[in-house]
């Protein structure tokens, strides 16, 4: 399980790293990839979990080596914490709120709706 989740955590976490990449935030800009990141991350970990639950009858190693592997290193709560650290340290006291309330908000209604999407798409309860 261990070596699962290590090699799972190693791919989503260089994934967010491409992601970061390819869409840098600039010093005084908003961090948006850190947003849609984690929000996507949520919405696929709330598919996961509705398929392995509800759907099909995964291997034991399916949801560790995807859920706490692939799209734990994906997400990233550590430069959820910074960015908006960052907003405050700017005085942007308005965008790090809108930022950090966001991020939350939408993380939680993107797990919810990978959830009942998946559950509602395979007659499953919800």
């Amino acid at each position: 399980m261990l070596a699962a989740v290590a090699t799972g955590g190693a791919l989503g976490t260089v994934a967010r790293w491409a992601a970061a990449i390819a869409s840098p935030t600039p010093p005084t800009g908003f961090p948006w990839m850190t947003l849609a990141v984690n929000v996507l991350g949520c919405f696929l970990i709330g598919v996961l979990v509705a398929l392995v639950t509800d759907v099909v009858a995964a291997h034991p190693l399916v949801r560790p080596f995807l859920g706490t592997g692939v799209l734990g290193g994906f997400t990233t709560f550590s430069g959820y914490a910074v960015d908006g650290t960052q907003l405050l340290q700017q005085e942007r006291v308005g965008a790090a709120g809108a930022y950090l309330a966001t991020t939350l908000l939408g993380a939680l209604l993107a797990t919810w709706l990978g959830l009942g999407i998946v559950r509602y798409l395979a007659g499953a309860p919800r």
